[in-house]
């Protein structure tokens, strides 16, 4: 099955870095950003990348740990035209947008594919962490601390990750079904 990333920072670099060292390696890997020094603290990537493309950076990376993946790379940011083309390429799609437009985008055109998403992942606390399931949606997250009031952890973004990459391993392995 191919995983589709949907943003390569926080969420999508370490639920990456989750999988492929767990074994899993056919993805498909999509942001159009750049590493800023400021993404360092919670992002899977190091001092001398700042500056590089999230997302063929993070195909270097992961290639670093298993060197026979099969990893497909886009610099390119997901509009109403083209969300189609990269959906239809994936069975599990990940959505690690910062933006509530893009993440409802695909979403919405999620055309009944498994999908993993966050919500809610500023600040430091953690006890409030859920899961909530609707189908083959899945959202893991406090669903209150919008980033743009609170300020990102490496912890709290850290934790939101390898949740996320529990749900998707177990469907990868069979363990979840709708």
């Amino acid at each position: 099955m191919k995983i589709g990333l949907f943003g390569c920072g926080g969420i999508g670099s370490n639920i990456a870095m989750n999988l492929v060292r767990e074994g899993f390696d056919n993805f498909i890997l999509i942001d159009f950003d750049k590493i800023e020094r400021s993404n360092l603290n919670r992002q899977f990537y190091f001092e001398n990348q700042i500056g590089n493309y999230k997302s063929l950076t993070l195909k270097e990376n992961l290639l670093n740990i298993n060197s026979t993946l099969s990893l497909e790379t886009h610099v390119e940011k997901i509009s109403k035209e083209n969300i189609k083309f990269y959906v239809d390429k994936c069975d599990i799609l990940v959505e690690a947008f910062d933006e509530k437009n893009m993440k409802e985008l695909l979403m919405e055109n999620s055309n009944g594919k498994y999908f993993i998403s966050a919500n809610g992942i500023g600040g430091t606390n953690l006890e409030n962490i859920e899961i909530k399931k609707f189908k083959k949606n899945f959202i893991v997250g406090d669903f209150c601390s919008d980033i743009k009031n609170f300020k990102t952890h490496c912890s709290k973004v850290i934790y939101i990750s390898a949740i996320m990459s529990n749900i998707i391993s177990k469907i990868l392995k069979g363990e979840i079904n709708e």
